[in-house]
Protein backbone atom coordinates (compact mmCIF):
# COMPACT_ATOMS: atom_id res chain seq x y z
CA UNK A 1 0.00 0.00 0.00
CA UNK A 2 2.78 2.48 0.45
CA UNK A 3 4.24 1.92 -2.47
CA UNK A 4 1.22 2.60 -4.03
CA UNK A 5 0.81 6.17 -2.32
CA UNK A 6 4.51 6.58 -3.10
CA UNK A 7 3.78 6.30 -6.98
CA UNK A 8 0.75 8.44 -6.71
CA UNK A 9 2.63 11.50 -4.94
CA UNK A 10 5.38 10.70 -7.88
CA UNK A 11 2.96 11.63 -10.26
CA UNK A 12 0.89 14.14 -8.91
CA UNK A 13 4.74 15.64 -8.31
CA UNK A 14 6.18 15.04 -11.94
CA UNK A 15 3.41 14.34 -14.45
CA UNK A 16 1.99 11.23 -15.89
CA UNK A 17 4.57 8.72 -16.03
CA UNK A 18 7.41 9.74 -13.62
CA UNK A 19 9.24 7.15 -11.37
CA UNK A 20 9.39 3.61 -12.01
CA UNK A 21 8.51 1.99 -15.04
CA UNK A 22 7.74 -1.48 -15.38
CA UNK A 23 10.37 -3.92 -14.55
CA UNK A 24 12.10 -1.22 -12.15
CA UNK A 25 13.58 1.18 -14.68
CA UNK A 26 13.57 4.52 -15.22
CA UNK A 27 12.97 5.76 -19.29
CA UNK A 28 14.89 8.73 -20.80
CA UNK A 29 12.15 11.33 -21.65
CA UNK A 30 12.09 12.78 -25.31
CA UNK A 31 13.74 15.82 -23.85
CA UNK A 32 16.78 13.88 -22.16
CA UNK A 33 17.54 11.98 -25.73
CA UNK A 34 17.04 15.39 -27.57
CA UNK A 35 19.39 17.00 -25.66
CA UNK A 36 22.14 14.10 -25.57
CA UNK A 37 21.89 14.42 -29.51
CA UNK A 38 22.46 17.89 -29.59
CA UNK A 39 25.54 17.75 -27.66
CA UNK A 40 26.53 14.81 -29.59
CA UNK A 41 26.07 17.18 -32.84
CA UNK A 42 27.81 20.26 -31.27
CA UNK A 43 31.28 18.12 -30.50
CA UNK A 44 30.38 16.60 -34.28
CA UNK A 45 30.33 20.36 -35.47
CA UNK A 46 33.84 21.40 -33.39
CA UNK A 47 35.62 18.18 -33.90
CA UNK A 48 35.00 17.09 -37.37
CA UNK A 49 36.61 20.16 -39.43
CA UNK A 50 39.62 19.92 -37.37
CA UNK A 51 40.11 15.91 -38.53
CA UNK A 52 39.46 16.40 -42.52
CA UNK A 53 42.19 16.91 -44.40
CA UNK A 54 44.56 14.67 -41.97
CA UNK A 55 44.36 12.04 -44.00
CA UNK A 56 45.92 13.86 -47.23
CA UNK A 57 48.39 15.43 -45.04
CA UNK A 58 49.50 12.18 -43.89
CA UNK A 59 49.82 11.01 -47.84
CA UNK A 60 51.35 14.03 -49.01
CA UNK A 61 53.64 13.60 -45.62
CA UNK A 62 54.63 9.95 -46.92
CA UNK A 63 55.00 10.96 -50.79
CA UNK A 64 57.58 13.44 -49.92
CA UNK A 65 59.16 10.41 -47.31
CA UNK A 66 59.43 7.73 -50.30
CA UNK A 67 61.13 10.41 -52.68
CA UNK A 68 63.65 11.18 -50.29
CA UNK A 69 64.46 7.92 -49.50
CA UNK A 70 64.13 6.60 -53.20
CA UNK A 71 65.96 9.49 -54.36
CA UNK A 72 68.80 8.77 -51.89
CA UNK A 73 68.92 5.28 -53.43
CA UNK A 74 69.36 6.55 -56.82
CA UNK A 75 72.33 8.41 -55.51
CA UNK A 76 74.05 5.13 -54.26
CA UNK A 77 73.05 3.76 -57.78
CA UNK A 78 74.82 6.80 -59.65
CA UNK A 79 78.18 6.27 -57.34
CA UNK A 80 77.93 2.25 -57.41
CA UNK A 81 77.27 2.02 -61.41
CA UNK A 82 78.71 5.89 -62.86
CA UNK A 83 75.46 6.63 -64.08
CA UNK A 84 72.07 6.97 -63.25
CA UNK A 85 69.17 4.06 -64.70
CA UNK A 86 67.60 5.25 -67.81
CA UNK A 87 64.13 5.60 -68.28
CA UNK A 88 64.11 2.54 -69.65
CA UNK A 89 65.76 0.71 -67.04
CA UNK A 90 63.21 2.79 -64.73
CA UNK A 91 63.28 2.74 -61.04
CA UNK A 92 63.40 -1.03 -61.58
CA UNK A 93 67.18 -1.20 -61.58
CA UNK A 94 67.06 -0.29 -58.06
CA UNK A 95 65.58 -3.90 -57.43
CA UNK A 96 66.84 -6.25 -60.47
CA UNK A 97 70.38 -5.52 -61.61
CA UNK A 98 70.07 -4.23 -65.26
CA UNK A 99 72.22 -6.26 -67.93
CA UNK A 100 74.67 -4.14 -68.76
CA UNK A 101 75.86 -2.92 -65.56
CA UNK A 102 78.36 -4.56 -63.83
CA UNK A 103 79.21 -3.36 -60.83
CA UNK A 104 75.56 -3.07 -59.59
CA UNK A 105 75.73 -3.98 -55.64
CA UNK A 106 71.76 -3.82 -55.22
CA UNK A 107 69.29 -4.66 -54.45
CA UNK A 108 68.63 -0.75 -53.44
CA UNK A 109 65.35 -1.28 -52.18
CA UNK A 110 63.48 -4.13 -51.26
CA UNK A 111 60.79 -3.46 -53.18
CA UNK A 112 59.51 -0.13 -55.33
CA UNK A 113 56.29 1.40 -53.29
CA UNK A 114 53.82 3.30 -54.90
CA UNK A 115 52.50 6.50 -54.11
CA UNK A 116 49.73 7.13 -51.16
CA UNK A 117 47.10 6.86 -54.01
CA UNK A 118 48.46 3.40 -55.38
CA UNK A 119 50.19 4.75 -58.26
CA UNK A 120 54.04 3.86 -59.28
CA UNK A 121 56.77 6.89 -58.24
CA UNK A 122 57.52 8.60 -61.85
CA UNK A 123 61.23 8.85 -62.75
CA UNK A 124 62.38 10.47 -65.97
CA UNK A 125 66.40 11.08 -66.81
CA UNK A 126 68.12 13.34 -68.12
CA UNK A 127 65.39 15.30 -65.84
CA UNK A 128 63.81 18.18 -67.32
CA UNK A 129 63.69 20.23 -63.96
CA UNK A 130 67.08 18.99 -62.76
CA UNK A 131 68.85 19.31 -65.54
CA UNK A 132 72.13 17.44 -64.25
CA UNK A 133 69.68 14.40 -62.31
CA UNK A 134 66.88 13.03 -62.84
CA UNK A 135 62.85 14.05 -62.11
CA UNK A 136 61.49 11.64 -59.29
CA UNK A 137 57.71 12.79 -58.90
CA UNK A 138 54.54 11.71 -57.91
CA UNK A 139 51.37 12.90 -59.40
CA UNK A 140 49.38 13.53 -56.55
CA UNK A 141 45.89 13.23 -55.54
CA UNK A 142 44.47 13.93 -58.79
CA UNK A 143 46.66 11.42 -60.42
CA UNK A 144 47.92 13.42 -63.45
CA UNK A 145 50.77 15.58 -63.89
CA UNK A 146 51.17 19.14 -62.89
CA UNK A 147 47.82 20.83 -61.45
CA UNK A 148 50.10 22.29 -58.22
CA UNK A 149 49.60 18.83 -56.11
CA UNK A 150 52.64 16.80 -57.50
CA UNK A 151 55.30 15.79 -54.87
CA UNK A 152 58.39 15.83 -56.57
CA UNK A 153 62.31 16.54 -55.84
CA UNK A 154 63.06 19.82 -57.74
CA UNK A 155 60.25 21.87 -56.02
CA UNK A 156 60.99 24.29 -53.30
CA UNK A 157 59.45 21.81 -50.28
CA UNK A 158 57.29 24.20 -48.54
CA UNK A 159 55.47 24.74 -51.61
CA UNK A 160 55.06 20.94 -52.38
CA UNK A 161 51.82 19.67 -52.63
CA UNK A 162 49.69 23.01 -51.55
Amino acid sequence: MTSAIHQTQLMGRYGRGAGRQAGGRRAFTLIELLLVLVILAILAAVVVPKLTGRSEDAKKAAAKADIATIDGQLETFEIDAGRYPTNDEGLGALVNAPGNVKSWKGPYVKRLPNDPWGNPYQYRYPGQYNKNGFDLFSMGPDLHEGGGDDIDNWSDSSQQGK
